[in-house]
């Protein structure tokens, strides 16, 4: 890891820690600061980074899909209730990762195993989610929508597990985590935590994506 590399990614932690105190106490004017300079960060460490031999054409793509988590984490921290618009620039970003990842694509083996364990993970709570989301009297449009976010980030988990790359695999595990915290704190049930517990699997999950670009 270059010098630069290395400094991106401890201007991005600080930004990190400093969102998560910012979610932890309610205060706004350090999180608008804090939280997409976090992603900046996470952005040039990627771009500065010397990837591996392979990983040349994925780091594009993850640059990609770290600018739509930027936009993303600016819609959905504003005031008014811009998640539609969050989730589908999320959305993107994990097309993103997904096109990434098969620059150097797993092999149909380790993709079926993997996809198997994630339907088995992942199943249950995205169909307690969406029933949640129709006893409340939602929109349909709504539920077709969180099913396809569902359905994409579980493609890119299991994309990332099958590639045998331990932080890509981590990473995505978290920004998996992370997202279900949020419609599940949004959808089913509030927890007092979850904006902290949201805001560390996330940003942990995208710095391990990053990282993953080395090897």
């Amino acid at each position: 890891m270059n010098g630069a590399t290395a400094l991106a990614f401890v201007v991005a932690s600080l930004f990190a820690v400093g969102d998560w105190l910012a979610k932890a106490r309610s205060r706004r004017a350090l999180e608008y600061l804090c939280k997409p300079a976090t992603l900046v960060g996470l952005i040039v460490a990627a771009g500065a980074l010397d990837p591996a031999t392979d990983a040349h054409t994925r780091r594009a793509w993850f640059v990609a899909a770290l600018i739509c988590s930027l936009i993303g984490d600016v819609l959905l921290m504003l005031p008014s209730d811009l998640f539609v618009p969050g989730l589908a620039a999320f959305l993107v970003g994990h097309l993103c990762y997904l096109v990434g990842f098969w620059t150097h694509g797993p092999s149909a083996r380790a993709l079926l195993i993997a996809t198997a364990v994630v339907v088995v993970l992942v199943a249950p709570l995205g169909r307690r989610i969406l029933t949640s989301i129709a006893r409340a009297g939602q929109p349909g449009e709504l539920r077709v929508a969180v099913a396809a976010y569902m359905a994409v980030i579980s493609a890119m988990l299991a994309t990332a597990t099958a590639t045998g790359n331990v932080l890509a695999a981590a990473g995505a595990l978290l920004f998996v985590a992370s997202d279900s915290m949020i419609a599940w704190d949004r959808f089913v049930y509030r927890f007092a935590w979850a904006p902290v517990a949201i805001m560390v699997t996330y940003h942990v999950g995208q710095a391990g994506l990053v990282a993953s670009l080395l090897r």
